[in-house]
């Protein structure tokens, strides 16, 4: 796909980056001509300099064949603007980063797809992070209606060497849940498995479930044992 990037700073070119190794065409915009050159020359992206609001630089950066804009400046009022020319040269999918909850409704009638807020991802992420220890990630779908999370079965889980469907089929497992993904060891890749897949001690599985079910989920899998242990260390 063509992407187009209004903003080349840090949130714009690391999302260049990642767009790129992922094999999409990406142009970013920016005022900042060192910021154009870094972009240029480090990230293999072409860069247009100028601001990104410009319909003369837009033009020249190729939005009338742009699958994807990003917005991704500081100032939520230019990546209004931006949201607003995208829709109006028809670009079929808009997203846009947000910073003060009171662009939002602006930015979703000026036609942008999605709107991640930046601040709402930082904080959801350091307090998952505090209040879930043993969650090495988790990630929010549908305004946090679906929860994903990435667990660590250790030695003493009470699911090791036991099958998914045995898993599943017992009373403590949460029936909003559902595991679908499982690495087994660190160096393997991440797998979709089946009822028959059984779990190992140190190895990984994704975890799909509702927020009123977080709890009972990691109680059920990881014992409360190893939560005060790690507790203690915190304390130390």
């Amino acid at each position: 796909m063509y992407i187009i990037i209004g903003g080349a700073g840090l949130i714009g070119s690391t999302l260049a980056q990642r767009l790129v190794k992922l094999g999409h065409t990406v142009a970013v915009i920016d005022i900042n001509p060192i910021a154009c050159n870094y972009a240029r020359e480090h990230l293999g992206v072409m860069t247009f300099e100028g601001s990104a609001v410009s319909t003369e630089v837009l033009t020249e950066a190729g939005i009338h064949q742009a699958d994807i804009v990003c917005a991704a400046l500081r100032h939520d009022a230019l990546n209004l603007a931006i949201v607003s020319l995208a829709r109006h040269y028809r670009v079929p999918h808009i997203i846009s980063r947000l910073r003060n909850r009171d662009f939002e409704h602006p930015l979703r009638h000026a036609g942008a797809n999605r709107i991640i807020s930046t601040v709402d991802l930082a904080v959801s992420t350091m307090v998952n992070a505090a209040e879930y220890p043993q969650i090495e990630s988790i990630m929010h779908f549908e305004q946090g209606q679906i929860e994903v999370l990435k667990l660590t079965i250790a030695e003493n889980c009470s699911v090791v060497n036991h099958s998914i469907s045995e898993i599943a089929q017992d009373e403590r497992f949460p029936k909003s849940s559902l595991i679908i993904g499982y690495q087994p060891h660190t160096h393997m890749d991440l797998v979709v498995p089946n009822g028959t897949t059984v779990l190992e001690a140190n190895s990984k599985i994704l975890v799909v479930t509702k927020p009123d079910s977080l709890h009972a989920l990691i109680d059920f899998i990881q014992p409360f044992s190893e939560v005060l242990d790690f507790s203690a260390e915190l304390n130390e």
